[in-house]
């Protein structure tokens, strides 16, 4: 892992953007469809870190962009080619466009700055997005992705940031999967191959030293 200098040369406020991967209610929050993953969510601390990273993104003007994953009604446009997509369509709540459940879910909030962007297909909150587009016209060459799960979407990103060429920087303490022991051994055995792993307090003092600097 890289040096303190190092890291905060890579977190540059001004090329740096904050991803915040399927943090809405109908995953994360207390209505999930998805209980056991909104649980190890929250009992781990995720939640509560993606939400100090995001304020501290508000606070030195580091760009959010809020990824959420989302379904039409009559499922026009959605994927239907895995396992996933079809227990997903079963579920008792459903991650309908315009309903609560996806909102970004509490306690994260969401600057009038913020950009979300909204996918009805597909595993990755990068690949067949805006965010490529979005993250170039913004100068950004570091994307500091945090979120869930760790088994699907998270692992799109890191993937998906380092094929177009961005320097990916992954929260590991604000990210969460399913079984709990599942997270860490990712993080070790594949992310850390591709991203530099950084703590939450690692990440907020880079941008604390930044403010004084």
């Amino acid at each position: 892992m890289p040096s303190v200098e190092q890291l905060a040369a890579q977190l540059e406020p001004a090329t740096t953007a904050l991803l915040t991967v399927e943090c809405q209610r109908g995953v994360v929050g207390e209505q999930s469809a998805l209980p056991e993953l909104a649980a190890e969510a929250r009992s781990s601390g995720a939640l509560h870190h993606i939400a100090r990273l995001v304020a501290g993104a508000h606070g030195i003007g580091v760009q959010v962009i809020h990824a959420i994953a989302e379904r039409r009604p009559d499922g026009r446009g959605s994927s239907h080619n895995a396992r996933l997509f079809h227990a997903a369509g079963r579920l008792p709540v459903q991650q309908h466009c315009g309903t609560t459940a996806v909102r970004v879910a509490p306690p994260i909030e969401v600057a009038e700055e913020d950009l979300v962007v909204r996918r009805l297909h597909g595993l990755s909150p990068i690949a067949g997005t805006d965010v490529d587009a979005l993250l170039r016209n913004l100068g950004c060459r570091t994307l500091l992705i945090c979120g869930v799960s760790a088994n699907v979407a998270v692992p799109n990103a890191v993937f998906d940031a380092v094929n177009l060429g961005y320097t990916a920087v992954v929260a590991s303490d604000a990210i969460a999967g399913v079984p709990a022991e599942y997270t860490p051994a990712m993080i070790r055995h594949t992310l850390a191959l591709v991203a530099t792993i950084a703590t939450s307090d690692e990440i907020l003092s880079c941008w604390r030293q930044a403010i004084r600097s």
